[in-house]
């Protein structure tokens, strides 16, 4: 009882602390609610004060709520300042510019981040109004910028917001150019967010200049020209922003190329931050893209696309037969528009992530073509290769696809829903469809069937009891044959990957959301031509390779 009460003390000690140098009236007042509230909300104000929020896959990111463990006005200047601080260091030089989406909080965030880059002395430019964040991607090297801020959560639940940080070619050289931050970078920031003292005496500075809409227009030209000039253009799409900020650039970006524009789902065609209609504003969870399968229905759409909230990801739902309409993995998508890019003669490196399907690498080495496989995240992928060949292609499973490397080096969910429809209105004009094509690859190469195992935690040391599980009795066989091998990819990431001859397990925690995840894939031959027949046999496999990693974990 002594021990439980000198913690409840210290962590007491240390909100009041927090109080005293909070520059928020509203988080103050949030906070003092819980302190009122003790002893019953110590659980509560312990999570608060659990320990920062630190730089992961994508930034910062987490719950709104007062506190060190949460997003909010004093963990936003403490992050603004410690960027800004390493970014003087190496003498880095240049403006920063700051876009944000429409969730609760990013603009206010947007906006002192600018106001602490102006205090010390650095230009700020503040994109127009909520964009995604391609847009924002785009802009860091369009402007020849030092760096990137956007402040988004993505496909989070509508209480979390983020903070990506992205470096222009100053500091993140020729390959990380407008791409995300990687180590050492992130733990540079880190080290320099934790040495900001009070945040009182960080100056602030003017508001920053806000850009013109010239700078979107730039962009929506830029993604335009990622389609050729002169193929086909007949395509009827159903289109979903899921309440996020990607409607009114993909719209105009479909009409500058030269498509139809999209019919969009009116529920969810404008930004709402409390994503009124979906559970979850992921399009890859259950029942999030309903809305947009029953417009593509009754429109008669050819096929149907959403974008996750800040339009960096992309979802392709197409008509299946017998099964009504479905939604393409990403691995699917990611093939298509390899394939595609491949038929237009784009040469150059092709790459995905170690929990991606294999079908690329196969279609590469038959095709001549190099390829790479990174760590998960686009901030490896536009990284791929280290340089020895150009970057042409990049995707990774969880429907994140880049396109046009020299664009937007990140994933763009404008330009990738762009590629989709050239490649779905070449097909139309022949008499075929994606699935057409999807069976053609499958034909050619087998079937890559995959899927995944994912759980949600709300304690996230289920995550590490179940990682320690699969490393102290890892299966020896999988689907009745042998694991040909085991790798174990800590301390560098923790990942642990299986692999017998015909099937591949990847086990990992999410980096942006508190899941576990087994990414599953077998492949199957194409016997006779058999295609329908190899896709049973492969999905069929795939159901009991699930169950069984399924008890492997624990879980």
């Amino acid at each position: 009882m002594a021990a439980e009460t000198t913690d409840l003390d210290d962590i007491r000690d240390r909100a009041w602390r927090w109080l005293d140098d909070d520059p928020d009236p509203a988080s103050r007042d949030e906070l003092r609610a819980v302190l009122d509230r003790l002893p019953a909300s110590a659980p509560e104000l312990a999570d608060r004060f659990a320990g920062p929020l630190t730089f992961g896959t994508a930034g910062l990111r987490g719950p709104l709520r007062a506190g060190p463990n949460g997003m909010n006005l004093a963990v936003v200047t403490q992050a603004a300042a410690g960027l800004v601080g390493w970014l003087a260091a190496p003498g880095g030089e240049g403006p920063l510019v700051i876009g944000y989406d429409a969730r609760h909080g990013s603009r206010e965030f947007a906006e002192h981040t600018a106001q602490v880059a102006t205090g010390a002395g650095r230009p700020a430019l503040l994109l127009p109004r909520p964009l995604p964040t391609p847009v924002l991607a785009y802009a860091v090297r369009h402007l020849d910028a030092v760096a990137g801020v956007m402040v988004t959560a993505s496909h989070n639940p509508p209480q979390d917001n983020g903070y990506k940080v992205y470096l222009g070619a100053q500091l993140g050289g020729a390959l990380g150019a407008g791409a995300q931050i990687v180590p050492p970078a992130d733990a540079g920031i880190e080290s320099a967010i934790r040495a900001v003292g009070p945040l009182a005496e960080v100056p602030l500075g003017p508001a920053g200049q806000v850009l013109g809409d010239d700078l979107v227009a730039s962009y929506v030209q830029r993604a335009a020209e990622v389609v050729s000039p002169d193929g086909p253009r007949d395509l009827a799409v159903a289109y979903t922003p899921l309440h996020g900020v990607g409607a009114a650039v993909l719209t105009a970006a479909f009409a500058r190329a030269g498509f139809p524009v999209p019919g969009m789902v009116p529920e969810q065609a404008e930004p709402d931050p409390a994503f009124p209609t979906v559970h979850f504003p992921n399009p890859e969870e259950p029942g999030a893209v309903d809305r947009l399968v029953a417009l593509a229905g009754s429109t008669g759409a050819d096929i149907a696309i959403a974008n996750d909230p800040d339009a960096d990801r992309c979802a392709v739902v197409v008509r299946d037969a017998g099964t009504g309409w479905r939604m393409l993995r990403g691995d699917e998508v990611g093939a298509l528009l390899a394939d595609h890019l491949m038929r237009r003669g784009v040469t150059g490196l092709y790459a995905t992530t170690i929990v991606s399907s294999s079908l690329l690498r196969a279609m590469c080495a038959a095709r001549g073509l190099p390829y790479d496989e990174t760590l998960t995240g686009f901030k490896w992928i536009v990284r791929a290769g280290g340089g020895a060949h150009p970057l042409v292609f990049g995707y990774e499973e969880a429907l994140g696809y880049c396109v046009a490397p020299e664009h937007v080096r990140d994933k763009d969910g404008i330009t990738a829903a762009l590629t989709v429809a050239e490649l779905a209105a070449g097909l139309k004009a022949q008499g075929r469809t994606l699935t057409d094509r999807l069976d053609e690859l499958a034909a050619e190469f087998g079937v890559h069937h995959t899927d995944q195992l994912s759980v949600r935690v709300d304690d996230l040391r289920e995550i590490a009891t179940a990682m320690a599980r699969i490393r102290a009795a890892t299966p020896t066989t999988l689907l009745g044959q042998p694991v040909s091998e085991a790798e174990d990819l800590l301390p560098t990431s923790d990942v642990v990957i299986l692999r017998t001859d015909a099937a591949r397990v990847v086990i990992r925690p999410s980096g942006t959301e508190p899941k576990l995840k087994a990414y599953l894939e077998v492949v199957e031959a194409v016997v006779d031509g058999d295609v329908p027949a190899a896709r049973t046999r492969a999905q069929s496999a795939v159901t009991t390779l699930r169950t069984e990693i399924a008890t492997a974990l624990g879980l």
